[in-house]
């Protein structure tokens, strides 16, 4: 793997801390500015819906300047709104500073898969992209528990400065170590939303929004359901994390490693399984042992998903993948408020604490359903290909069926 991957991988590390870091400073921040817990509850939600926005919008900026010089800016937008979190005077200013960081997050995430997938031979396109994504759930490992430590001690605002430097250690990595790839010639902004008429990259991304979404609809009640059902004391919640995220460093490696063998049939079995555990885990909750190994499960089947789901949506949408690349980024986002509001939803009416978990599974499911659908019209697209060539002759300048941009070991 090229050594320009460790940079990507860097910027990731830096963009997973900052997500996900402002969940267990909550309460510091909500007391320097004076705001209650579910008013500081928008810096994640003005987060996420940054993301989501921001990742079309920079991708289409991103089709007029060339790969290298737009992840670097987007490395540049990142430290900026990290600067601006830290020195907020106020909250509003806060919330400014996390939007502002959120809209390199889905463009850099997708820009990046494309280099990365760009920078490897085709058998090894998944594996890369699972490469720059380690940075990611390594962050969950490693950046955010510090990270909480560090806010807790030394106070949030020198964790939002640290973050920061991790930007300008990621730029600085790209400028070194990232080759200048041409931007591609004749690809204009209808060329990039072309990609969405492709019935496959639609399917992609609704397995994205539902497949992940599955996961987060178990993970964002985690404390109360580990100290109310399992009887975890509150400080054991970080550790629980932090096997979650050991889950997810391990299914982010593996997903890539069988998704450049046999994409599909690692989405059939990652889906199934992770709709399988979720539906466990509303009787493993009730115990710690149980609900320690769930968890470790859920993080790893969640997250095998991801590579696969990056390249089917870069395979099918081949040609013009910056835009649909980056918009699958902030469909990820988009499945976690989804799944995260369901959550709450049956809490509120009564079903329980572990009741998340029969959503999640029921999401999982559906996006598995979703992977068959995909695999089915796929080979049927193929037969009939194969079906229409052996008897006539295709006109020269054609376009080629969908299935044609797949390779074959898919």
């Amino acid at each position: 793997m090229p050594l320009a991957l460790l940079a990507l991988a860097i910027g990731a590390f830096g963009i997973g801390t900052t997500e996900f870091v402002i969940m267990g400073l909550l309460p510091e921040v909500a007391g320097t500015y004076g705001v209650s817990i579910p008013t500081a509850g928008f810096l994640v939600t003005g987060y996420a819906l940054g993301v989501v926005l921001g990742a079309p919008l920079m991708a289409v900026l991103g089709t007029r300047i060339p790969r290298k010089r737009m992840l670097m800016l987007l490395m540049g937008l990142f430290v900026v709104g990290n600067v601006v979190s830290a020195l907020a005077p106020v909250f509003g200013v806060m919330l400014a500073g996390r939007v502002v960081a959120s809209l390199a997050h889905g463009a850099f995430f997708g820009i990046g898969a494309v280099v990365a997938a760009e920078l490897v031979a085709p058998q090894k396109k998944a594996g890369a992209i699972a490469m720059m994504f380690t940075g990611l759930t390594v962050a969950n490992v490693v950046g955010v528990p510090l990270g909480t430590l560090v806010g807790q001690h030394l106070g949030w605002r020198v964790t939002f400065l640290a973050v920061a430097s991790l930007g300008v250690v990621g730029l600085i990595g790209i400028a070194r170590l990232v080759p200048d790839l041409p931007r591609p010639e004749g690809v204009r902004i209808r060329h990039e939303l072309a990609a969405f008429r492709n019935v496959q990259v639609l399917l992609a991304m609704a397995m994205t929004v539902l497949g992940f979404g599955g996961v987060f609809a178990a993970v964002t009640y985690i404390t109360p359901m580990m100290t109310e059902v399992a009887g975890f004391a509150d400080t054991s919640v970080t550790w629980l994390l932090v096997l979650f995220g050991l889950g997810m460093v391990a299914g982010n490696l593996i997903g890539g490693r069988f998704a450049d063998r046999a994409l599909m049939p690692m989405l059939y079995v990652s889906l199934g399984a992770l709709a399988t555990v979720l539906a466990v885990f509303t009787l493993t909750a009730h115990t710690k042992a149980g609900a320690a190994v769930t968890i470790v499960l859920i993080g790893a089947l969640g997250f095998a998903t991801v590579p696969p789901l990056q390249k089917r949506v870069l395979d099918q949408a081949a040609g013009a993948p910056t835009l649909a690349s980056a918009v699958n980024i902030g469909a990820f986002n988009l499945g976690n408020a989804l799944a995260a509001w369901l959550g709450g939803i049956v809490i509120a009416a009564g079903f329980g604490w572990t009741a998340p978990n029969w959503v999640g599974a029921a999401l999982a499911a559906s996006a598995l359903v979703l992977a068959l659908l995909s695999g089915a019209l796929e080979r049927r697209t193929a037969a009939r290909a194969g079906g229409e060539g052996s008897g006539r002759v295709v006109a020269a300048g054609a376009p080629a069926p969908a299935a044609a941009a797949v390779p074959a070991h898919h």
